[in-house]
């Protein structure tokens, strides 16, 4: 690489047109956002490993979603709140790459970790009988580490791609964080080739479980229909509608701005870097909440175990 690039760092704009005098308020935003996030999904992980009545399929996948976007907020966060705290906005060409491999393949896992979550509460309530045979921990764990290595060659693919291209004149990003699009961009060559690669594997990669989600959704709302009559409909209706709020910031957004960013229909960058951080960083603060600590398992251990620290 470094006979190919007179590029060495590259320096994160984050939001471009913003002035130096929001550059506080921005920074305590992150910073509330990274310790919220930290703070919930390390709480829910450290709960499901620890408490052994917790060791069930629907738990193991909540606890692969929250190790997933505390590894996420942790490669990204502390950066930004770096830079708008202390003025320490330059990444090494590595440490870009490094990066960038862990934003694509956390993001494409947490689309199959949500997907993964669907297929449970499908099984759970269309075939509620079979649900045991169907759904275990061994299988559950399996799909786990596939959709690991899986994402986990996506990002590679998709750094090595961003790596190859030759850097020798602008290095400034406008992002929060090293993605393919807005590194590549600042590419010598034309990029367009790579930018559209990585769109069509985006599009597969989120499109493909989105697609299943919304089916399974519609098959368990009509499934919560004929069951009007039960006592526990409304909560399966109220449970599905909060985890469609995770959904929907988790691909509605990014899908607009991976297609806005492929024919340019965004000319407001800071809008562009909302949108970014919009779908990235909202969904890990929620998802802890709506999917783990609105659990009544969940919630429920989480208050012996705070108690049982308050007695001691």
């Amino acid at each position: 690489m470094a006979n190919q690039t007179g590029v060495y760092e590259f320096v994160l704009l984050g939001f471009p047109g913003l002035t130096e005098r929001y550059n506080a308020a921005v920074s305590a935003v992150f910073f509330l956002i990274y310790n919220v996030s930290l703070f919930s999904n390390a709480t829910v992980i450290g709960l499901i490993i620890l408490k052994e009545h917790l060791h069930q399929p629907m738990y193991m996948v909540i606890a692969n979603l929250a190790l997933s976007d505390l590894i996420m907020d942790t490669a990204t966060l502390p950066k930004m709140i770096a830079k708008y705290w202390f003025g320490h906005e330059s990444l090494s060409f590595f440490a870009c790459f490094l990066q960038m491999f862990f934003v694509h393949s956390l993001g494409s896992l947490d689309s199959f970790i949500i997907m993964l979550m669907a297929v449970d509460r499908f099984v759970a309530i269309c075939r509620p009988l079979h649900y045991c045979s169907i759904i275990t921990n061994k299988l559950l764990l399996l799909i786990c580490l596939i959709f690991w290595l899986i994402s986990a060659m996506i990002g590679l693919s998709i750094a090595i791609m961003g790596a190859q291209l030759p850097y020798c004149g602008p290095n400034k990003i406008k992002n929060c964080f090293c993605s393919l699009t807005p590194v590549s961009i600042l590419s010598c060559v034309n990029s367009l080739m790579t930018r559209r690669i990585v769109f069509i594997i985006a599009l597969v990669v989120h499109l493909l479980p989105l697609s299943f989600i919304i089916f399974s959704y519609v098959i368990i709302v009509w499934k919560i229909r004929l069951m009007a009559g039960s006592e526990n409909w409304q909560k399966l209706f109220y449970t599905c509608t909060t985890h469609g709020f995770v959904i929907f910031f988790y691909f509605v957004p990014r899908l607009a701005v991976y297609t806005y960013n492929q024919f340019q229909l965004i000319s407001n960058a800071d809008f562009n870097v909302f949108l970014i951080c919009l779908y990235t960083f909202v969904p890990h603060v929620a998802s802890p909440i709506i999917y783990c600590l609105r659990t009544e398992e969940i919630k429920n251990t989480l208050v012996k175990v705070v108690r049982k620290a308050f007695s001691s």
